[in-house]
């Protein structure tokens, strides 16, 4: 990492390896990421372009000096940029509202993170998450039953509709659709920005990737080849003389299923406890969070965003690895 800015909190902290630094009326002691004081609250400030780095510096000039402990850079391959504070007390409710939160990340941390540096166990929602779109949708577009879907969806989001009869609602309207449809899709299929950087992370230090999607198996399918994941779970699509039936067969990939997953591969792979984590966006995805040892929010509905241990709210998926501990 190295500071754009001129900001000398920052400079010292990349460029000068002194372990002490006066700033602004705050004495600031370096210390390691996997050595981090004990007993204290930590505050992680995750961003992309060095110009914020101002308005951080400005942010923790205005915590009390004597809440201040320690600070730590933390480095990841991903091309992001991150530091820890180390803090006797969290920052107050006015102190995060003042916080440029619109520009970076930060994450209140409280408990041991999953060690990144360890085997561990990664579970994604694919739909919104691991891609930018939702394919049910896509195909209704391309199949020309958009808005009878849209529909659908909607009544499942008032609560109409359990996950289940939804799926098996919408994927009717498919009925008589030409099964080219899905290679088409297949192949256009638009990553979420970041996920590729983060799996590449994560696959350095011995992970296992997985995907758990109430989607279809043709996509996961080809995101598992695509991108060289452990194992993919979804819905598979009944096709007839090249033609969507409108149906699903086999059990059907829903919330509990989805949770599930996360920890029949721990225990087929011999995930350490505390090394397990899931992340998504939508509601249908909060057992799954709940059921890994460390859930993530991505971009997510408020009901998931308050069950998750972690939000990321503003930047991409290549946060990720920066919630994680060395």
């Amino acid at each position: 990492m190295e500071s754009l800015n001129q900001d000398a909190l920052f400079l010292w902290l990349v460029s000068d390896h002194s372990p002490r630094f006066e700033h602004q009326g705050q004495v600031f002691e370096r210390y390691q990421e996997s050595a981090y004081p004990a007993g204290v609250s930590r505050v992680r400030i995750i961003y992309q372009d060095a110009v914020v780095e101002g308005a951080i510096s400005a942010w923790i000039a205005a915590l009390p000096s004597s809440d201040v402990i320690g600070i730590s850079h933390i480095e990841r391959q991903v091309g992001l940029h991150c530091i820890e504070l180390a803090l006797v007390n969290l920052p107050s409710q006015a102190q995060l509202a003042a916080f440029p939160q619109s520009l970076a990340e930060l994450h209140v941390i409280n408990f041991d993170l999953p060690r990144l540096n360890h085997p561990g166990l990664l579970v994604m929602d694919m739909d919104s998450t691991a891609i930018q779109i939702e394919c049910i949708d896509e195909l209704a577009a391309m199949a020309g039953v958009g808005e009878r879907v849209a529909a659908i969806t909607e009544r499942a989001m008032q609560g109409e509709l359990d996950f289940e009869q939804s799926l098996r609602q919408r994927v009717a309207q498919l009925k008589g659709a030409d099964a080219s449809i899905i290679t088409t899709l297949c192949d256009n299929l638009p990553l979420m920005p970041g996920l590729e950087s983060m799996l590449l992370e994560l696959k350095s230090h011995g992970w296992r990737l997985v995907v758990a999607s109430g989607g279809f198996t043709p996509f996961v399918g080809h995101l598992k080849q695509l991108l060289s994941l452990d194992a993919a779970f979804a819905n598979e699509l009944v096709i007839t003389d090249d033609k969507l039936a409108g149906e699903v067969t086999g059990k059907v990939v829903d919330a509990q299923f989805k949770a599930d997953v996360v920890e029949r591969c721990s225990e087929q792979w011999g995930i350490p406890k505390g090394q397990s984590v899931a992340i998504g966006d939508g509601a249908n995805d909060i057992p799954m969070v709940m059921a890994a040892d460390f859930g993530i929010a991505f971009h997510a509905k408020p009901k998931l965003a308050a069950a998750a241990d972690a939000n990321i709210r503003h930047l991409d998926l290549r946060v990720l690895p920066y919630l994680l501990q060395i």
